[in-house]
């Protein structure tokens, strides 16, 4: 599944219900989920781990469709390697 595809299913699944949330919302679901990645990472299992590094694409996914930005298009700056030096690896 590319990020097309995740951004379209998240519509499809909770689109009205995250536009009637709003942004301010969302972003605070966005950082608590990260925070519940932190934990797991730091304790969890793998399962656990993978369950929580899915709820912060979901909710990158929400966010950048309530931004109408298309999550392809801001990875793309990576697509070479590091956007500031150009390198692969960086040198930065």
């Amino acid at each position: 599944m590319d990020f097309a595809e995740l951004q379209d299913v998240i519509d499809r699944t909770y689109g009205d219900r995250d536009r009637e949330r709003g942004t301010a919302p969302t972003v605070a679901w966005l950082c608590e989920e990260v925070g519940e990645l932190a934990q797991a990472v730091r304790k969890g299992s793998r399962e656990q781990q993978i369950h929580e590094f899915g709820d912060v694409v979901a909710w990158v996914a929400t966010l950048a469709n309530q931004q109408g930005i298309d999550l392809n298009e801001a990875a793309a700056r990576f697509a070479e390697g590091c956007p500031k030096c150009d390198a692969l690896p960086c040198t930065c």
